[in-house]
């Protein structure tokens, strides 16, 4: 790949290899007990468990629970014995338990291999359709598989059991659709994205910014659509309950957020830093300021590449999120390829450096727990770092990728 000297392909896909055998190894010798917790005595697949819940609640009918820890610890330890004592903070809306209900039909061991294989069938998918849609990484096929099975964030979401991989599916097919000019089923897709509406937040406002009134229709639209399937199963009871709970969701952080350490978004970043909330609420509005300028500059300037808009799109969204775990980062598989991709053909002085930066925010999630001590967040700072590459890189006046090499 063409990146910076010390980063060479070869290099690379050691330290891809280096770092699959090593997570992975340590995973599997870590899951591979009798009993459902692993060697460190956490219930294998961790927030699984609340998913799976959730599924039983939905197919008892029981609307009313869907927001009351209490009864969820009580249906979670008779449904899975050696969950007793867990807790989870309630925060889907109640559509996601209609999702879970399937599983919920399942023991928690097969019902939890079933969530591992579809995340992982979503993700390779995923990163198959963009790795087919950069050009130049053709050749480094075997690298980007490499990368792909040893990204953190993917180690993560299978660790954690998460729903992140839906999500990652919604943004890629935003891509295609944005690209292929189809902006109301490109808002359909934004829309989706209300059950993690902490990772639709940066898009909503970019579209508005930009005027892309038929995406923002579309999004408005699947929304709702979603949001009435639970009114339709349960009763318009529980998704009030849902507004009620997001609205005073700032006096629970700290269930919410057990780790501070694992977190990647620049709210968390700057509450790790400074100890006063009102000052930490201010810089992170500031610099979430400076985030959104960047972006909705880089899709309002003409010619710029998509590899470009929607990496910065992408890393937008993660740093603007209120509340961002690990995990989630996965969404920023896209922005990794595209933006590979996009060096690889770029040798102007503009880029000097993108390559280390892309090595960084891949790598620095590995060492979030530092920032127990540090209280700095690095991968946020790489990723911020990132997107002012982007930004100055499609400033008036910079120099724009050869013909053949515009997208879309």
């Amino acid at each position: 790949m063409n990146t910076e000297r010390w980063l060479n392909s070869k290099r690379v896909r050691a330290h891809a290899v280096l770092l699959a055998i090593t997570l992975w190894t340590l995973y599997i010798w870590n899951v591979a007990t009798p009993t459902l917790r692993d060697r460190n005595g956490n219930l294998k697949g961790t927030d699984f468990l609340h998913l799976y819940t959730l599924g039983t609640l939905a197919v008892e009918r029981r609307g009313a629970d869907l927001y009351d820890m209490n009864a969820q610890a009580a249906v979670a330890a008779a449904r899975v014995p050696d969950a007793g004592g867990i807790r989870y903070l309630p925060l889907y809306p109640p559509q996601v338990s209609l999702l879970f209900a399937p599983l919920a039909h399942l023991s928690y061991g097969w019902a939890l291999a079933s969530w591992w294989i579809f995340t992982c069938i979503v993700y390779v998918l995923c990163c198959y359709s963009f790795w087919r849609g950069c050009p130049r990484l053709r050749e480094y096929r075997v690298t980007v598989a490499l990368l792909a099975v040893a990204f953190p964030a993917f180690f993560h979401l299978i660790a954690w059991g998460q729903t992140s991989a839906i999500a990652l599916a919604c943004f890629t097919a935003l891509f295609f659709l944005l690209r292929g000019r189809r902006e109301f089923a490109a808002g359909l897709v934004v829309g989706c994205l209300i059950f993690k509406p902490q990772l639709g937040l940066a898009p909503a406002i970019i579209f508005l910014a930009v005027g892309a009134w038929k995406v923002v229709a579309g999004a408005v639209v699947s929304a709702a659509a979603q949001l009435s399937c639970g009114i339709l199963y349960y009763g318009v009871g529980p998704l009030g309950q849902w507004l009620r709970t997001m609205a005073g969701v700032r006096h629970v952080l700290p269930l919410l957020e057990p780790r501070p350490y694992q977190t990647h978004c620049l709210r968390t970043f700057w509450a790790m830093i400074v100890p006063w909330p009102y000052l930490s609420l201010a810089l992170y509005l500031l610099s979430a300021g400076v985030v959104l300028a960047w972006t909705i500059a880089v899709w309002r300037r003409g010619g710029q590449p998509w590899s470009l808009r929607y990496s910065a799109l992408l890393l937008a969204t993660v740093l603007l999120s209120p509340h961002l775990t690990v995990y989630d980062l996965v969404v920023l598989a896209p922005a990794f390829l595209l933006l590979a991709d996009w060096r690889i053909a770029e040798t102007t002085s503009s880029t000097i450096g993108m390559g280390s930066l892309l090595y960084f925010a891949y790598m620095l999630p590995l060492l979030g727990p530092l920032a127990r001590w540090t209280h700095v967040q690095l991968s946020v700072v790489a990723m911020v770092l990132l997107l002012g590459m982007i930004w100055r890189r499609s400033k008036p006046g910079a120099v724009l990728p050869r013909p053949a090499e515009q997208e879309g």
